[in-house]
């Protein structure tokens, strides 16, 4: 259930440009958790680590959350 929400909410910030703004803008992983509660969007943490697939493209986050949730 969990990877479907952050999959979900990825898909939200790729079709609405204020969404993407505020996603870009977050540097720390509760800031994430809150936009998405916001938005309605519920996951943990964990589902966002390997082995789940990456839900977000390393031009949805910003340079903090790129290395944290995309190894990059």
């Amino acid at each position: 259930m969990s990877v479907e929400q952050i999959k979900a909410f990825a898909d939200k910030a790729k079709s609405d440009p204020t969404v993407a703004e505020k996603l870009k803008a977050c540097v720390k992983m509760k800031e994430m958790f809150a936009l998405a509660r916001e938005l309605g969007f519920e996951f943990d943490e964990n589902s966002l680590y390997p082995p789940n697939e990456p839900q977000f493209t390393e031009d949805q986050l910003s340079e903090r959350l790129v290395k944290a949730l995309l190894r990059v």
